[in-house]
């Protein structure tokens, strides 16, 4: 099932990418599929939190 959404990543690509285009793409796919299993396991923080966590960094 793998090799068969990588090799539908692929055929989606320009004929002309390259091989850092390929291996960018999928890294992409990678993350926000971790992304999403993480938000399935409630593994999440709420925007407030964000916020909260942020606001040390932005209001220097």
């Amino acid at each position: 099932m793998l090799k068969d959404e990588v090799k539908q990543i692929i055929d989606n690509l320009p004929d002309d990418c390259s091989l850092e285009d390929i291996q960018y793409t999928l890294y992409v796919r990678k993350k926000i599929q971790q992304g999403l299993d993480d938000i399935d396991k409630g593994d999440v923080i709420s925007h407030e939190e964000i916020e909260k966590r942020m606001s040390k960094w932005l209001n220097q």
